[in-house]
């Protein structure tokens, strides 16, 4: 759906976006994860024709951005950070109007309006004026107008910013919806907001990608120790004696709890999971366990540990 080589975008000699090249396939939910400055803005705004690259290639749907522009936005449905509705409109008012801009028929305009409002939940605010609606609302509106004329693609430039939690996670339950029949693009810097919505992560930092692969597969590559944590029921001594003698365990480490519970830590030798040889083992012994669970990195950690990373890379001034 998406291919992105070599993209640049420079102001006054400042890179916003320096030499990134990705790909999205079609059905992908794929989140632009990074702080404030990354580049994620420009290279959505570039992507819907919206502002021309310095150099690099990039297409949708096969149509070239900046050859084929009208073809690519036919194929779009763009939500900016700012999201720009006629607030003195009534939603449906507005949504008809943006359905017949897009190029739709009286008759196909008035079918789709009918179903974006059914599909975001607008029916009960459809008379409302725009400006008289909740934040999360007009959301929801320009969501809507993202919808309406059926695209291949959907770019979300931060779509849940300045939203309560409850709003938040009503829009987050629509975009993960609309992902089952719909490509999206979902650009954030909340890390949590990719965690529950996305099936592969873009990290930008510095108008470059660190880092493109399936949250899961992130999570592993970071997680190489694979340290298993328990909380066990048995005596330190006789503990640290068993795990001595299992080739598996490289390191293992125990803290008292109530009574006679231990809360052990053990790091296995090349990544392997322990967690199937403690559970057999502490039940060949008899001793009870109240947890058993193998350390994950939350997709900040992942954030956090490869932009160090490069940080730490880049020369000084």
């Amino acid at each position: 759906m998406i291919e992105v080589l070599d993209l640049t975008k420079r102001y006054a000699g400042h890179s916003a976006v320096n030499g990134i090249s990705f790909t999205v396939g079609r059905g992908e939910v794929v989140g632009f994860l990074g702080p404030n400055g990354a580049g994620k803005s420009t290279t959505m705004r570039i992507l819907a024709c919206y502002q021309p690259a310095t150099s690099g290639t990039a297409r949708v749907a096969g149509f070239d951005v900046f050859r084929e522009p009208d073809e690519v936005r036919r194929r779009i449905g763009y939500m900016p950070e700012n999201n720009p509705l006629h607030l003195d409109m009534r939603v449906r008012d507005y949504l008809k109007f943006r359905a017949r801009l897009k190029g739709m028929g009286w008759n196909r305009s008035r079918e789709r309006v009918e179903k974006v409002i059914q599909q975001c939940g607008l029916k009960d605010v459809q008379g409302r004026i725009i400006g008289q609606l909740s934040k999360g609302y007009r959301q929801r509106v320009g969501l809507a107008d993202a919808l309406v004329h059926e695209p291949d693609l959907i770019i979300l430039d931060e779509p849940t910013i300045g939203l309560d939690p409850h709003q938040i996670r009503s829009v987050r339950a629509l975009i993960k919806e609309l992902g089952r029949t719909t490509t999206i693009l979902l650009s954030t810097h909340l890390l949590n907001e990719v965690e529950m919505t996305c099936t592969r992560v873009l990290i930008l930092e510095r108008g470059r990608i660190v880092a493109a692969d399936a949250t899961a597969n992130l999570e592993r590559l970071l997680s190489l120790d694979g340290q298993v944590l328990t909380e066990i029921d048995a005596p330190v001594g006789e503990l640290r004696e068993l795990f001595r003698d299992v080739p598996e365990v490289e390191r293992m480490d125990s803290s008292p709890l109530d009574g006679s519970w231990q809360r052990v830590s053990l790091k296995p030798r090349n990544g392997a999971d322990l967690r199937p040889l403690v559970y057999d083992m502490a039940r060949e012994q008899g001793w009870p366990l109240r947890e058993l669970t193998r350390s994950r990195h939350s997709l900040e950690e992942i954030f956090v540990h490869l932009t160090r990373n490069r940080r730490d890379d880049e020369p000084h001034n």
